[in-house]
């Protein structure tokens, strides 16, 4: 008798399996590189402040972050969330942190500083030096300091300046912002020269700022063809295929083409009518980082019509600007990241959203991607991420009669995540969805 192999409910993108593939491909080659005597770094998501320098250096990046998400999804990070645990960690700490915490006690401390060997993935080798940063929260700092300590290894403090709504409007701020950053740079190109013993090649630096810069277009605008109806690829695609464009995975080169590859598979899509999911009945927004060790829970939900169409702001490549006539590589690299942040400011004060720069795009992604509800997921161990949550399902409600299902869980720990008791709520929430969408076309808008 032949089994017939169950059939996922999510038509996924063929083109995102050799992105998502660079994931595994970028710790195989770090441990390849200490065999080899070459250096690899633990790196902090830095919106690319620091990547595209170590690049251009040869350093092998391995990040932390990823891994507390790959440990998660691949069913490995409770041994290392019970190991922080035990060394006196508390539990409300961020699931990454705790996770690498984890894994940087056992790799130390029973192992000799070598990589465990249930470790997915290939692990994480001993770091050169750890490369932390300002972004996004404050613990992050904490917690680099702690695996620095673990390891007996050096640690820089990359700074990323995120201005408000109100003060980039400020004559001349953007401009200091700018100058700033660029020296912060300077100075962690020389710390970098002086740990590996080697000048920066600038000319490499200027062609990996290109690239990155190119990919991320790109990424974009695979993105941007998600608002045909129905929506051509869903949330799991873009979870999948994210981590080569915002951790600057494997080769720059490579990842333009399968980048290149994607676009041309969702164009072909939306040119032919095809969606993501079998029948898309309701469209919505995902805001913040999902249940990594739950993410079959999406397949359940694409069964009762659900697709999600767009994702978490932090996570999305920024609004492409021209950047051709910025001829130093650290001051395209600068206003490039800025432009994460402050590509949504115009349109943030001319809509009078100024208390909150990162609930304002979530109003924005509604209206254009046409979405019936926001799924929004705030994670109990990352209160800092969750914060403006509330905030975005207020200003959905009263701007565009968008309702929201809140959901807590996170990242890491999958016993603060019962995708039963979430489901739960889908059908009751269908109904909500339905109704606002009633409100909406009576109002004369066209979702």
């Amino acid at each position: 008798m032949v089994v017939e192999k169950e059939k996922k409910t999510i038509n996924r993108l063929k083109s995102m399996y050799p992105l998502r593939a660079k994931v595994n491909e970028t710790y195989l080659k770090s441990v390849e590189a200490i065999q080899a005597g070459k250096p690899a770094v633990w790196g902090m998501l830095n919106f690319y402040y620091g990547d595209p320098i170590l690049k251009a250096m040869d350093i092998e990046v391995v990040y932390p972050e990823n891994y507390g998400a790959i440990a998660a999804a691949t069913g490995a990070a409770q041994q290392y969330l019970d190991r922080a645990d035990a060394a006196g960690f508390p539990t409300h700490l961020c699931g990454y942190s705790l996770t690498t915490l984890g894994y940087a006690s056992r790799m130390m401390k029973e192992l000799n500083g070598q990589i465990p060997p249930e470790a997915p993935f290939g692990g994480m080798p001993k770091p050169l030096f750890l490369m932390s940063s300002a972004a996004i929260c404050d613990a992050r700092y904490k917690w680099f300091q702690s695996l620095g300590r673990y390891m007996d290894v050096p640690v820089w403090a990359l700074e990323a300046p995120t201005p408000g709504v109100k003060e980039f409007f400020i004559e001349g701020y953007y401009d200091r912002m700018v100058d700033l950053e660029v020296k912060h740079l300077r100075d962690f190109v020389a710390f970098v020269e002086g740990m590996v013993g080697k000048k920066m090649d600038w000319d490499k630096l200027d062609k990996t700022a290109d690239l990155m810069i190119e990919v991320n277009r790109v990424w974009y605008e695979v993105n941007e063809l998600r608002k045909a109806k129905p929506c051509p690829m869903h949330s799991r695609d873009f979870w999948s295929a994210m981590p080569a464009a915002l951790f600057l995975m494997g080769d720059l080169e490579d990842s333009l083409r399968l980048y290149q590859n994607m676009y041309k598979e969702v164009k072909d899509r939306v040119d032919n009518h095809i969606s993501a999911i079998p029948d898309e009945k309701y469209r919505l927004v995902f805001a913040e980082l999902p249940p990594w060790h739950s993410l079959a829970f999406f397949d359940k939900l694409a069964e009762r019509g659900w697709n999600f169409v767009v994702e978490s702001f932090g996570y999305r490549p920024p609004i492409p600007i021209d950047l051709s006539e910025v001829s130093d590589p650290l001051e395209r690299i600068t206003r490039f990241n800025l432009q994460f942040y402050v590509g949504y400011y115009e349109d943030a004060r001319k809509q009078n959203v100024l208390g909150s720069g990162l609930a304002y795009p979530y109003l924005k992604y509604a209206r254009e991607w046409k979405c019936d509800g926001a799924f929004l997921h705030p994670l109990i161990s990352c209160r800092s991420a969750s914060t403006h949550l509330p905030y975005v399902a207020d200003m959905l409600m009263e701007e565009l009669k968008v309702p929201s299902l809140s959901i807590e869980g996170d990242i890491v720990d999958l016993r603060l995540f019962n995708p039963e008791d979430a489901l739960a709520k889908a059908e009751p929430f269908e109904e909500t969805m339905k109704y606002y969408g009633k409100m909406r076309k009576q109002t004369g808008d066209d979702w």
